[in-house]
C-alpha cells in the first residue's frame, strides 16, 4: 500500500509513524554487524547472561537475607551497600547487551509475547528495586513482616524476568 494510502483513515498518520519506526528498527547497522557473522550474537549473549546472573544474584542475596534464609550475621543495610555496585554494574551491562541483542532481530522480539512479559517485569523490577526495595533494605526500623514481603515481591519480579527471557525461545 502506498504511503499516501496509509495517511487516509482513522489511524493513518499513526500507522505511518509506526511503519517508519519499524523500518528504522529493522534496517540498522547493529543488526547488519551481528547478522553478518556467526560469532557476534553469541558474544553479546556471553555478556548478557553472566551480567544478568551477577545483578540478579546480588539482589537475591539481599532478598534472601531480608527473609532470614541466609547470612544471618550480616546486617541487611550493610549487605545492600556491599552488593549495590555489583548489582548496578550488572544491570548496566544487561541493558546495553540486551539492546544489542534486541537490535539484532527486532522483528522476532516485537512479535514475541514472552519478550513483552520480560521487559515489563524488568522495568517494574528495576523501578521496585531502586525505590521500595532499597528503602526497606536500607532501613533498620522496618518491621520483619514488611521486610519479608518486600523481599518476596522482589524475588518474584526477578524470577518473572528470568522466565520471560527463557521462554522467548519457545514462543
Amino acid at each position: 500500500m502506498p504511503i499516501v494510502g496509509t495517511l487516509v483513515g482513522r489511524d493513518g498518520p499513526l500507522r505511518a509513524v509506526k511503519e517508519s519506526r519499524k523500518r528504522m528498527l529493522l534496517q540498522n547497522a547493529i543488526a547488519d554487524a551481528l547478522n553478518s557473522a556467526d560469532w557476534p550474537f553469541p558474544l553479546a549473549e556471553c555478556f548478557h547472561i553472566p551480567a544478568f546472573a551477577l545483578s540478579i544474584g546480588t539482589i537475591a542475596l539481599v532478598d534472601l537475607r531480608m527473609i532470614g534464609a541466609t547470612l544471618r550475621r550480616e546486617k541487611v543495610p550493610k549487605l545492600l551497600r556491599d552488593t549495590e555496585p555489583w548489582t548496578l554494574a550488572g544491570l548496566v551491562i544487561v541493558i546495553l547487551s540486551g539492546a544489542v541483542l534486541f537490535l539484532s532481530q527486532p522483528q522476532i522480539y516485537l512479535e514475541n509475547s514472552s519478550f513483552y512479559f520480560k521487559i515489563g517485569c524488568l522495568l517494574v523490577a528495576i523501578l521496585y528495586n531502586f525505590t521500595i526495595h532499597r528503602k526497606v533494605a536500607a532501613s533498620t526500623t522496618a518491621s520483619p513482616g514488611v521486610t519479608k514481603l518486600v523481599a518476596i515481591v522482589s524475588l518474584l519480579l526477578w524470577a518473572g524476568v528470568v522466565f520471560g527471557g527463557v521462554f522467548i525461545a519457545f514462543v
